[in-house]
């Protein structure tokens, strides 16, 4: 026993030996980088970017021991990085030192970046270099590259009298922003990025003009997929009960859990509660644009890839002029209509003209009626809709019926429909049997 003790030993301190002899200093030797530049996407200011992570390769036949690897710049530019499980300390100079990197082996980066306030209205790039010094002498660096830009950030804002917000730098919502019943707010010109869970709620009056709303997230889910392409990033809008008068003009919509939400209240058969034009609603979780007890009126809208319906309509006084009602959510096979109607509320009036309606489905106009007592009034004329022929004329006048059989129909409408990379653009194809219709005509 006492032999294979001591054999035992032996070997592990020849093993030791040979591992220690395996490191060269020779300045001959190099380090293998992914690229020559680390590229993040834009980061708000003074807000912590997503973790990237990137390998470092010795593809020689000698270990390398790395004398120092520091970032040039310091904490001047607010990247952090972990090298091989070492913090490269901003307080402490930002580098380590003895970095080891055996023989065809290899270890991992992993870089975050806060950046400064840029003090400029548009995205600023920011590089630093990460660079490693060998024992023997020799510096090698890889790039890395973020643009930083400067934001505006609310929390939880509460409008209380009359505004208007026009900025040329984001907004980023924390939390609800919230219009108080009896305030009107107009935001032109201007983008608001909600953050998660963040949403607005409209108690009374909100006038957008060339506007956008979306998600704060300015990163990649994965190198092909932008989060912008990503539905639920934030709630949605919701237009509560006492809310009026709300107009809406050439204004985004995209990526929420419920894109725009309009609560049940009276009727006013003379004054609209919510008149969108030029507006487009796409990719959302839930409903696209959902009308309850409503009058509300559409044109040149674009409502487009909902989990739920497109346009749900729950009741009211509905007109929609040249809109485009596109039902290609690619998650799931069981997505909601193009256009869903039902009357819970008396659907008082509903006329639809000159739109397209048509998705993946074979039938994307839906209905449900409630009892024979309660209005269930609606007409479609010179519209295309993809839903079984109907030849009822006090409902259907002038309409391109499509079918799946048709051999232009579906996505070969519009110039682009990429379900790969969840890019859209629902611009009409020359060829469309639908030219002349909907809101891109």
């Amino acid at each position: 026993m006492k032999r294979i003790f001591f054999f035992l030993i032996t070997i592990l301190a020849f093993v030791a030996c040979a591992d220690d002899d395996s490191f060269s200093s020779s300045s001959a030797l190099r380090i293998d980088f992914p690229a020559d530049t680390i590229q993040f996407d834009t980061v708000f200011s003074r807000t912590a970017s997503s973790t990237y992570s990137f390998w470092v390769h010795n593809r020689n036949n000698s270990g390398i021991r790395m004398q120092s690897v520091r970032l040039k710049r310091g904490n001047q530019t607010g990247f952090r990085v972990n090298v091989d499980g070492i913090y490269l300390d901003n307080a402490k100079g930002s580098q380590t030192n003895d970095i080891e990197i055996r023989q065809n082996d290899s270890i991992l980066v992993f870089v975050e970046i806060t950046p400064y306030e840029t003090h400029s209205d548009e995205p600023v790039s920011i590089t630093d270099h990460l660079v490693f010094q060998s024992e023997g002498g020799t510096e090698q660096s890889i790039c890395l590259q973020a643009w930083a830009w400067d934001a505006v950030k609310l929390y939880s804002p509460v409008i209380e009298t009359d505004s208007v917000i026009e900025s040329v730098k984001p907004l980023v919502i924390y939390g609800d922003f919230t219009v108080a019943e009896g305030a009107h707010l107009t935001i032109r010109n201007t983008t608001l990025y909600f953050h998660d869970a963040s949403g607005m709620n409209v108690y009374g009056t909100l006038l957008t003009d060339n506007c956008t709303m979306r998600g704060d997230r300015l990163d990649r889910m994965f190198s092909y997929l932008p989060y912008d392409r990503v539905p639920g990033q934030w709630k949605g809008v919701r237009f509560y009960e006492s809310s009026r008068d709300n107009v809406l003009i050439n204004t985004q919509i995209r990526n929420s859990y419920e894109g725009l939400v309009c609560d049940s209240a009276a009727i006013d058969s003379i004054s609209f509660r919510l008149l969108m034009q030029q507006c487009v609603v796409h990719n959302t979780q839930g409903n696209a644009v959902q009308l309850t007890n409503t009058h509300a009126r559409l044109e040149n809208c674009q409502l487009s890839n909902a989990q739920g319906d497109c346009l749900h309509i729950d009741g009211g006084i509905v007109e929609i002029s040249y809109c485009t009602l596109a039902q290609f959510y690619p998650f799931t096979g069981g997505r909601g209509a193009a256009m869903y109607i039902t009357n819970h509320h008396p659907l008082l009036a509903l006329s639809c003209v000159g739109s397209i309606l048509t998705g993946y489905d074979d039938d994307v106009l839906m209905g449900n009626r409630i009892g024979d007592e309660t209005p269930f009034n609606f007409t479609f004329s010179q519209c295309l809709l993809r839903t079984p022929a109907d030849d009822d004329t006090d409902h259907f006048n002038d309409i391109i019926w499509e079918s799946p059989k048709d051999s232009i129909q579906g996505k070969a409408h519009f110039i682009k429909i990429d379900e790969d990379n969840l890019d859209y653009d629902f611009h009409l194809d020359s060829l469309s049997t639908a030219v002349g219709l909907g809101c891109y005509h």
